[in-house]
């Protein structure tokens, strides 16, 4: 596996991103080494809390900066990690080393390698796809959930007409702009510095094999080689009774409507006081990153022991 790394020089300066950078390896799984895993820890290293903050495609931990300094403010940890192929982690240089198990995987092995527990996990987009799937694997290290325009498909149903538009428009586009593309999911029209500031893990395309390759590993048929082990995740889940709370946009064409599978099926999720977080995009970490900092730190509040 042929693994690039994104200049330290890119990340100098970034508008609201002061975090000081830190990184764990994980196995490739191919046996070839390891990958490594950049990740935000702000706040107290031994707070009763951990919030993990798991972003999607094609962000970073970038996406999360407005609402780290409000969860360590109420005495919590907060730890925002790029997954493979995106932000200040390593990327593997060929979109066929991209496999929804894979990084399922190499997650895993990130939360073993910081010994995360107690973990309230925030995750929108693929942060979902890949969080959920470590929630019903490894249930004990997770005490609650907030669950944030995502979901998690097993290609029995139909992801939506708005999600496969964009799958055929990742795979077409000449010019795979990643900014314009944060941009274009959000309500607000982002500065250009920060526009700049997705742009910046990606020097070239040759960086970009993850992010092209992503939409096409989102499970749309039932025999997708991932299926299996979604279905096996929700047979999981339905039998998750600690806290799980949706809090999903208003102006999120893409994932609209799923917030209700889950309300539905999770034990957790019954008598929670989901939220629909209004003027917000499919990216509502920019459109409103304060109001669902806000919304995890009151599940902590009314559910901590």
């Amino acid at each position: 596996m042929e693994v690039l790394r994104t200049p330290d020089e890119r990340f100098a300066a970034l508008p609201g991103y002061p975090f000081a950078p830190h990184h764990v390896e994980v196995p490739r799984g191919d046996g070839s080494g390891a990958l490594r895993v950049h990740y935000v820890d702000e706040g107290p290293a031994d707070a009763p809390e951990t919030v993990l903050m798991l972003h999607g495609e094609p962000s970073w931990s970038y996406l999360y900066r407005t609402m780290i300094p409000i969860v360590t403010a109420a005495g919590h940890r907060a730890v925002a990690p790029d997954l493979p192929g995106f932000g200040r982690s390593d990327k593997p240089a060929e979109r066929a080393d991209y496999t929804y198990g894979r990084h399922v995987g190499w997650m895993a092995a990130f939360l073993e390698a910081l010994d995360l527990r107690d973990v309230t996990l925030v995750c929108q987009d693929w942060g979902g796809l890949i969080g959920l799937r470590l929630v019903a694997e490894r249930p004990e290290r997770f005490a609650r959930v907030v669950a944030a325009n995502t979901f998690l498909p097993t290609g029995d149903r139909s992801p939506g007409d708005a999600f496969l538009a964009w799958r055929k428009y990742s795979q077409e586009v000449e010019h795979f702009q990643v900014g314009r593309i944060v941009n274009g999911g959000c309500t607000t029209d982002l500065p250009p510095e920060v526009v700049a500031a997705y742009d910046a893990p990606f020097p070239n395309d040759r960086f970009k094999a993850g992010a092209r390759q992503f939409p096409t590993l989102v499970p749309a048929a039932p025999d997708d080689p991932a299926s299996e082990a979604n279905r096996a995740a929700w047979k999981a889940l339905e039998q998750w009774d600690k806290p799980f709370l949706t809090a999903f946009s208003d102006h999120d064409p893409v994932t609209t409507g799923g917030e209700g599978r889950m309300q539905r099926l999770i034990p957790g999720a019954r008598g929670q006081a989901h939220t629909t977080i209004s003027g917000g995009g499919h990216f509502l970490q920019e459109d409103r990153g304060p109001e669902l900092a806000t919304v995890v730190l009151d599940l902590i509040a009314r559910t901590a022991r």
